[in-house]
């Protein structure tokens, strides 16, 4: 059983602006684990100061697998200084130190931190009504409403993973912190065995393995947040879309295409400038009007449904896209693919009557796991997100869609919790979390009601009485971003995409240059068939042009040289070791045939 913890007045699950975890919803075990990070965090600032008097502290959350601290100090952290904090953190850890909470005034708050200027601003942000505790070990002091570990000796086992730089409170305009990482567990064995996972998530990272395939890149003269396809990555994408455009069309989806700016009257009636603008990038003048970049394809859609009256024996409708849409993001907090500032999402709204609700839900159901499984994702967490306390819409709709989406996953024996009060103020939604192959959770697929735009937009169609009713809108994503989602199957593969995805199936390999012409006939044979294959012809020896290959991650490896020429048969090697020897060519086709397959997922 774990060890108590001490809770002030908190919800575990939600970070407090000043550092500290809010505490509803979560396991015991989960909080216990978040206490003890959040104290571990305390821990680190106290050695810090010890070794840096004049550190200024930012805040020490726990997060997820860990834990971090930002300070401003004199000079960068390096590796010796890590050492150095751990081994003093280690000390204070074994004297048992207990932590203690105190409530302070406002006054007496103020003279505590007065030389510490980002504690200071976060008491002055603090309402006048909320509690001003600090929590004590040892000599240090820290602004804090917990929770935290009964004690410094409750802190198993703990390591200093990185350092990086944080603008303070992510706004870049605003100073520029340094970020120290760190995580803790219950036992060191669970230590070790979550640094093997980072180890092994760093040989994954997509960023890293994004230059090593020559997928995508980054440029600053682009501008931050803005990806650059390679030739290698455009395939992959294509690939992705060709088969969602597949998908889609084969289960009833029209796809369609919208532009990428409208006017401000548009984001006007969506609500957007009044509730989003801050997410949204500046206006452009055109004509004395201005547009925006849009943030999203949710009006165009509505635009194409208000182009005529539609008669309830037209619905469902279904309107797929791959639309590119634009949203600010503060560059502190942009990373690679997983956070960008344009960026494409599979958008679809579904426009029906209220009886034709739960089966459409049922069909995007369907539809999601399909296709993620195709994609190698069998693992799922689901969570079904209820009417919150301020809304829009009538509450009746917001039953029966809630009910629908509740139908729709018991009929299908899917599990699921539900987060009660969850969803946003325009609809209740499923939620679809996918686990990788290190067994990260990665949130991808919303199917989200909105009673909001069908109203702004004044949204009819014809009923079976010949008058006019608003429809039921469902708006899914099922992907999500298509740059997050790829750079998760980059993580999820290593880089050594499935065959049917791979951008370069096979790699001829001549051994001398006279076994040129041989591999280019193969290639055009290849080519042909449908596959996606390169001969190597640089003058490398054979081991060097294998070894490329393989850091390139290609499926296959074809060697060719006189039995191979004389057989009409190629060496056939697998990326992962295997040597097949040498493999007659219309029987190496044939077994590229089956193995480039798409998967065909469960559907559910």
């Amino acid at each position: 059983m774990p060890p108590t913890y001490l809770v002030h007045n908190s919800r575990v699950g939600e970070m407090l602006d000043h550092g500290s975890l809010e505490t509803e919803g979560v396991d015991e075990a989960q909080a216990h684990r978040n206490a003890m990070r959040h104290s571990t965090a305390h821990v680190m600032a106290d050695a810090v100061l010890k070794l840096f008097p004049e550190a200024k502290m930012g805040i020490g959350p726990p997060i997820e697998n860990g834990f971090y601290y930002d300070f401003e100090v004199s000079r960068p952290f390096t590796p010796e200084d890590l050492e150095e904090i751990e081994k003093l953190m280690k000390e204070t850890i074994k004297e048992g130190f207990p932590f203690q909470r105190e409530e302070l005034s406002r006054a007496d708050a103020e003279t505590m931190f007065s030389d510490q200027p980002y504690k200071m601003e976060l008491i002055e942000g603090l309402p006048g009504e909320e509690v001003i505790s600090i929590y004590r070990h040892d000599e240090f002091v820290d602004l804090c409403q917990g929770p935290h570990v009964r004690g410094t000796s409750d802190i198993p086992a703990m390591k200093l993973l990185s350092v990086a730089g944080a603008y303070w409170r992510g706004d870049e305009k605003r100073p520029m912190l340094q970020r120290i990482y760190g995580t803790a567990f219950e036992s060191e064995q669970e230590l070790a065995e979550h640094l093997e996972r980072l180890e092994e998530a760093e040989r994954r990272d997509h960023r890293t393995l994004g230059r090593q395939l020559n997928l995508f890149s980054i440029h600053e003269e682009i501008g931050p947040g803005l990806i650059v396809w390679h030739p290698k990555g455009g395939r992959v994408r294509s690939l992705v879309e060709d088969y969602w455009k597949d998908l889609h069309y084969r289960l009833g989806y029209d796809i369609v295409y919208s532009p990428h700016i409208g006017r401000a009257q548009l984001w006007e009636t969506s609500g957007h400038l009044d509730f989003y603008q801050e997410g949204m990038f500046a206006p452009l003048e055109v004509d004395e009007q201005q547009y925006y970049l849009k943030p999203m394809n949710c009006p165009f859609h509505i635009a194409i449904f208000k182009n005529a009256l539609h008669s309830y024996r037209e619905l469902p409708l279904r309107f797929a896209e791959l639309g590119t849409v634009y949203r600010y993001e503060r560059s502190g907090v942009l990373h690679g693919l997983m956070r960008v500032r344009g960026f494409t999402q599979d958008d679809a709204h579904i426009f029906c009557t209220p009886d034709q609700v739960e089966d459409e839900v049922g069909g995007v159901l369907e539809l999601t796991f399909e296709l993620l499984d195709a994609f190698g994702f069998k693992d799922y967490s689901i969570a079904l997100s209820t009417r919150p306390e301020k809304y829009v819409g009538d509450p009746e709709m917001w039953e029966h869609a809630t009910k629908s989406l509740q139908g729709a996953l018991e009929k299908r024996s899917l599990s699921f919790t539900v987060d009660e009060g969850g969803g946003a103020f325009y609809g209740p939604k499923i939620d679809i979390n996918i686990t990788d192959a290190l067994g990260r959770a990665w949130q991808c697929t919303t199917v989200q009601f909105d009673f909001n735009l069908p109203q702004r937009f004044d949204l009819t169609y014809q009923d079976a009485e010949g008058g006019r009713s608003q429809p039921y809108m469902v708006h899914r994503a099922i992907l999500g971003s298509m740059e997050r989602f790829l750079g998760v199957l980059i993580e999820h593969y290593g880089g050594a995409f499935p065959l049917w995805l791979a951008p370069v199936q096979a790699v001829l390999i001549p051994i001398a240059d006279r076994h040129i012409e041989y591999c280019e006939s193969v290639l055009a044979k290849l080519e042909a068939a449908g596959f996606r294959a390169e001969v190597d012809t640089r003058g490398e020896r054979m081991n060097q042009k294998i070894r490329t290959a393989q850091m390139q991650k290609v499926p296959y490896m074809l060697v060719v040289g006189d039995r191979e020429q004389e057989a009409n048969a190629v060496a056939v090697r697998h990326r992962d070791g295997e040597d097949l020897g040498a493999v007659p060519l219309d029987e190496f086709m044939a077994r590229l045939g089956e193995e480039s397959q798409i998967p065909k997922g469960s559907g559910g």
